[in-house]
């Protein structure tokens, strides 16, 4: 695939939904120049301790650990919350398969969460009611999507009240404000994501944060395999390859000097789309609440006209534009549909109405412009 990191794009070019968008500064060569110069070629160095402390400052929480994925650091939250064989999680059912698939790694069961309309994410009623079902519960775990952030007063008084960890996976909101604090510091651990397509990449990469110092040192012995501190290789628990690269940290470094920049151009970009499109008959935008200031990582609407998601699609595919659908929920996915469900068709009615807009920072306002102009020619 023919990715252009840099610039913009020209007509000709294909528009990506979402794609790495490198530094014009350079930020993130020069700290992988570093890595060469020095020999840190390893998953282990200056960039990875760097990296960690940085992205927690940032946040505004005490400890990290780099990881070599969001999944891993779901992974990790989930081993690190006591979460075991038999035991329930919470999970939000709309999300990317990758929220929930580390629950059956650790052999525990899920049980989805429906949303609400007000913020597309967990709805604390239905949670309240999956607690009244379910009172022993290990772990919730709740989604920021598309970097709007979930009724987090709401589900952490619930979560509290019944003394449950909350895990939140905020490996789409980077950056999100929520009553003016970061998304992924309210539980106690919170998940990012450095995949390709996120806000900041690193190639592919995540980040558990916490304020439990005990609990990230015991993460990051897990990650580098669980060796024990014996001159011979012991092992007295099971350790996993989920430590971060110094290379793959420095990428992220530089990054994270842009991710202001980022968020502002994601929220430029929705901005433009609500200003031309949201007059046409039955379009709807994914809400932002006056508490909520969200990265946009990717501008999201409802349809409920004459045009369906369908249509838009594959307008735009016709003319070398990427779109998708919204995440199909995991209760209604062939590998997770024998695990219960609490709630209504809220979730769903999103997936089966909704789709994700190109929402790429190097697109241009004549880029912006074109992807308006072919979805206003279908009303």
């Amino acid at each position: 695939m023919d990715l252009k990191i840099k610039g913009s794009y020209s007509m000709t070019d294909r528009i990506y939904l979402s794609s790495p968008h490198m530094s014009d500064e350079g930020y993130e060569m020069q700290y992988i120049k570093e890595a060469f110069d020095t020999n840190w070629i390893a998953p282990l160095g200056p960039n990875v301790n760097e990296f960690e402390k940085e992205l927690a400052d940032k946040v505004g929480s005490k400890h990290a650990a780099a990881l070599s994925s969001g999944t891993a650091a779901i992974h990790m939250a989930l081993k690190a919350a006591g979460v075991g064989e038999g035991d329930i999680v919470f999970c939000q059912s709309l999300t990317f398969s990758a929220t929930a698939n580390p629950i059956i790694y650790q052999n525990a069961t899920p049980v989805f969460i429906d949303s609400d309309y007000e913020t597309w994410n967990m709805d604390p009623n239905a949670l309240e009611d999956a607690f009244e079902k379910y009172p022993n519960v290990k772990a919730v775990l709740v989604v920021h999507l598309y970097g709007l952030s979930a009724d987090m007063d709401r589900i952490m008084e619930i979560c509290n009240k019944h003394n449950v960890v909350v895990i939140e996976d905020a490996a789409e909101s980077l950056g999100t404000l929520y009553k003016g604090k970061y998304t992924g510091t309210f539980g106690e651990y919170g998940v990012f994501s450095f995949n390709g397509n996120k806000i900041i990449t690193t190639s592919g990469g995540g980040m558990l944060v916490s304020n439990n110092e005990e609990k990230i040192k015991k993460v990051r012995f897990w990650v580098t395999q669980a060796r024990d501190q014996a001159r011979h290789y012991q092992h007295s628990e099971l350790g996993y390859n989920y430590r971060m690269s110094n290379i793959v940290a420095g990428i992220g470094r530089g990054q994270l000097k842009v991710l202001d920049q980022r968020v502002a151009k994601k929220r430029y970009i929705f901005e433009f789309y609500k200003r031309k499109l949201d007059g046409l008959d039955g379009i709807q935008f994914m809400p932002v609440n006056e508490w909520d200031e969200p990265n946009c990582w990717l501008t999201c609407i409802t349809l409920n006209g004459k045009v369906s998601p369908l249509d838009i699609m594959e307008a735009l595919e016709k003319e070398n534009i990427e779109s998708r659908p919204i995440w199909k929920p995991m209760h209604l996915q062939p590998f997770f549909e024998k695990y219960d469900y609490i709630g209504g068709d809220v979730s769903q009615k999103l997936f089966e109405k909704g789709v994700c807009l190109p929402s790429d920072t190097k697109m241009t306002d004549g880029d912006l412009g074109r992807v308006c102009e072919i979805i206003k020619n279908l009303w």
